[in-house]
């Protein structure tokens, strides 16, 4: 094996460990070369330093450690507590890809649960854990994009951070910046349809979204009637024709100023029920009411206001 000067600066690339006997030009002590340094062993002197890494440039996450290789980590989240970024412990392999024992598994086990209790220090983290599951699987059953999963998480970190979970339901709040993003962002989803969703009364997510709308300076512009009628047409088993003379009802209704001041679905659900008539498509009030999380008398005062001011024979 070569030896190199304690002065020089480079190294040997197919150098990678060893030792030498040289001293340290500080304090004459002894010099030790890995594959990384040469240093002192004495007072701790780096007399060289190596700059190439020699190992792998990836790293996977799963347990076999033979799929998935990338070479940057996984990219911050506002879904998770701690954006991601804590370390997960693995269960069936170690970092080398050897099966683990029955007994190195039972300790990670308990390693892993030790670990899950210290990531959550204080309330605070474990109320912002569990909103950010709560707003993750009720954006999960409305099949809800991840945009707009992150925007909820997002919104309901803020919300806590300006104090709004004193005194209310954390799932409350959760199911509340659901609704408050999808009206951000425009998407016909009514406040029964995420308080369904929801594991508390209606009530509470709707006082939940008054003060979040309150406090908070969101730009949830109204969502237009039409936006609501191929959903309430398909619930309903409507035609194509009658949901595209419906649609058109509606968007008449809000270009004439019809629909200023009224629950958006139930004008929609008005103007298929009056779309619904001229067609000749048998239909209730109160099935296109519970489709729409409206009234039938709704529904009917819609469809009144609605068969006085438009002509469907236009069309």
């Amino acid at each position: 094996m070569r030896h190199r000067a304690i002065y020089d600066t480079g190294f040997d690339e197919d150098e990678q460990s060893g030792s030498t006997a040289e001293t340290c030009p500080e304090c004459d002590g002894v010099v030790r070369t890995n594959s990384r340094e040469t240093v002192c062993e004495d007072c701790g002197l780096i007399i060289d330093e190596q700059v190439i890494d020699h190992g792998p440039e990836w790293r996977t996450f799963d347990d076999d450690g033979t799929r998935d290789r990338v070479r940057t980590g996984a990219p911050l989240t506002e879904r998770r507590h701690d954006r991601g970024l804590s370390t997960e412990i693995g269960r069936k392999r170690d970092g080398r890809g050897n099966t683990l024992s029955g007994r190195k598994r039972r300790q990670l086990s308990r390693l892993r649960r030790e670990h899950g209790r210290a990531q959550q220090a204080s309330t605070a983290e474990r109320n912002l854990a569990h909103g950010l599951g709560e707003v993750r699987r009720i954006a999960g059953t409305m099949d809800l994009t991840d945009s707009v999963v992150e925007q909820a998480c997002a919104l309901f970190r803020r919300a806590q951070g300006e104090d709004l979970l004193v005194g209310r339901s954390v799932e409350a709040m959760a199911a509340a910046c659901v609704y408050a993003t999808c009206r951000c962002n425009g998407l016909p989803r009514s406040r029964g349809e995420v308080a369904n969703q929801a594991r508390v009364a209606r009530s509470r997510v709707v006082a939940a979204y008054k003060t979040l709308n309150q406090t908070l300076p969101l730009p949830a512009a109204p969502v237009p009637p039409a936006a609501y009628v191929p959903s309430v047409a398909s619930t309903v088993g409507l035609s194509a024709g009658t949901e595209r003379l419906g649609t058109f009802i509606a968007e008449q209704a809000h270009e004439r100023g019809l629909s200023n001041g009224k629950h958006p679905a139930g004008v929609a659900a008005g103007a298929l029920y009056l779309a619904a008539e001229e067609r000749v498509e048998g239909v209730t009030q109160q099935a296109l009411a519970e489709a729409a999380d409206v009234t039938a008398l709704t529904v009917r005062s819609r469809w009144v206001a609605l068969s006085k001011t438009i002509d469907c024979d236009v069309v």
